[in-house]
């Protein structure tokens, strides 16, 4: 596998939103959160192949807004990658949770926060009804609620 560098976005950088993107559905979306969240990106020596999102939402727990990676490059391993970086930034910074939500739809990405050690937390009902301005579907359904997922962290 290649040698891939993973950066903290300096606060004066451009926020990456062809990246962020691909994982949220509007610039307006992204913007409710993305000015009070780390950004970090993977690059591979060429171009950002992904990006994540960490906010605080308290000392305990920190949340996973956005992640995202480049086409060309899904199914490779990266989101593990991002799932063991935001981890052990977790832990490094004495968190005790892990959090994460997406839609009820999204039945790829809840198998996939389940496999990283995510466990089904609670529902946000209709949290993409209330939320955006136009419906939403994913996978052939209107996205209505948010599963929250939650990864506990130990010392």
């Amino acid at each position: 596998m290649e040698n891939f560098t993973f950066n903290l976005l300096h606060s004066d950088s451009e926020i990456p939103y062809h990246l962020l993107l691909l994982a949220d559905e509007t610039k307006e979306a992204i913007n409710q959160y993305i000015f009070k969240s780390d950004i970090y990106l993977l690059h591979n020596g060429i171009e950002n192949i992904a990006v994540m999102a960490l906010y605080k939402k308290s000392n305990s727990e920190l949340e996973i807004k956005n992640v995202a990676v480049i086409e060309s490059y899904r199914s490779e391993g990266i989101g593990g990658i991002l799932m063991d970086k935001a981890k052990e930034i977790a832990k490094e910074n004495h968190y005790k949770t892990l959090t994460v939500g997406t839609s009820d739809t999204g039945f790829q990405q809840i198998r996939f926060y389940e496999k990283n050690g995510f466990i089904k937390n609670g529902i946000l009902k209709d949290f993409f009804i209330k939320n955006y301005p136009v419906p939403i579907y994913e996978n052939g359904l209107q996205m209505k609620d948010m599963i929250l997922l939650v990864h506990h962290l130990t010392e």
